[in-house]
């Protein structure tokens, strides 16, 4: 008989790529890891996984057997959920970054803790690889990443679609906040930009490439707070999303304006393992989150969306 051991093993080594990396998820030893999922290709009569030395793959029937072994595990979830406490509490981690730890997380937390109480609740910045790689394990109940094309044992789902927006140190009244700029009729820009391995990188070099703006210098840095800091003080300029730069809307020490003619818009999403069911308390926290989003996004729209007629302004 089937046993759920060996379901948690095999869809480890699905999720994980090796055994030894399935072993070390589970606190098992890769031959115990290598065995249940023995058994279990035993008790089917089929091969899930092609072994090729240390090199594994799964079998067409290991793909279909994983789509449906996660979902078990998940209605096991979600089963010992609905016979344990109703009301919310509990402990949940969720990772966050820095675009939405700065202007989004103190009102979204304030609000949970509010109808939370006793809930404990551990929040975890860090950039996109590595919430991924942490939710994955099912260290974390859930994250916020920017739009990636997927990987196996993580399901996804849209959080917002946000603009993109210039942010430089307020030199000149003369230019309102939100007011739109197209910068390829710009002097060569001076850009402190994330490093390479971040999602967003590579989309703002694609904008800069397709759209004709020009680059004076270049300056990696992965640090947010750190990023702002010498933005504020130099004459330096960052591509940010709209929703980390809300809360300095009337604070005067930046200019915050979105890139236009094209516009430039980033997507992100919430990310949790494929084969758990999220806590009431993580579903709380999420949805609140979302909500939040959605509040500070509406900002945009009450200060007047900008308009490509007539063209954006310099």
């Amino acid at each position: 008989m089937v046993s759920i051991r060996q379901i948690k093993s095999f869809v480890a080594v699905y999720e994980e790529g090796s055994f030894t990396a399935a072993a070390a998820r589970e606190g098992a030893t890769q031959s115990g890891i290598s065995q249940h999922v023995k058994q279990l290709e035993d008790e089917l009569g089929v091969e899930l996984v092609a072994r090729n030395g240390r090199d594994i793959a799964l079998t067409r029937a290991g793909k279909l057997y994983y789509a449906q072994s996660a979902e078990v595990l998940k209605k096991l979830e979600l089963a010992r959920q609905s016979v344990g406490v109703s009301q919310i509490g509990g402990a949940i981690r969720v990772g966050l970054m820095p675009t939405f730890t700065r202007s989004i997380l103190p009102p979204a937390l304030e609000r949970f803790l509010d109808v939370a109480r006793g809930t404990d609740i551990s929040i975890i910045e860090a950039y996109s690889g590595v919430l991924t790689d942490m939710t994955l394990k099912g260290e974390l109940d859930f994250a916020v990443v920017p739009a990636f094309e997927g990987r196996a044992g993580i399901s996804h789902r849209l959080m917002a679609r946000d603009r993109e927006v210039l942010v430089r140190a307020r030199r000149d009244r003369r230019h309102s906040d939100l007011k739109p700029i197209r910068l390829s009729d710009g002097d060569p820009m001076k850009v402190v930009l994330p490093a390479g391995q971040n999602t967003r990188r590579r989309n703002i070099e694609t904008y800069f490439s397709t759209n004709g703006v020009r680059i004076a210098e270049r300056l990696e840095l992965d640090a947010m707070m750190g990023t702002l800091q010498f933005v504020a003080a130099s004459d330096w300029v960052a591509i940010l999303p709209f929703v980390m730069m809300v809360a300095d809307l009337d604070e005067g020490r930046f200019e915050i304006r979105p890139l236009d003619d094209p516009p430039f818009y980033s997507e992100f999403v919430l990310i949790e393992p494929s084969r758990k069911v999220m806590s009431p308390a993580a579903a709380l926290f999420a949805e609140i989150l979302k909500e939040q989003t959605e509040r500070a996004r509406s900002a945009f729209a009450r200060m007047g969306k900008p308009s490509r007629r007539g063209g954006p302004s310099r």
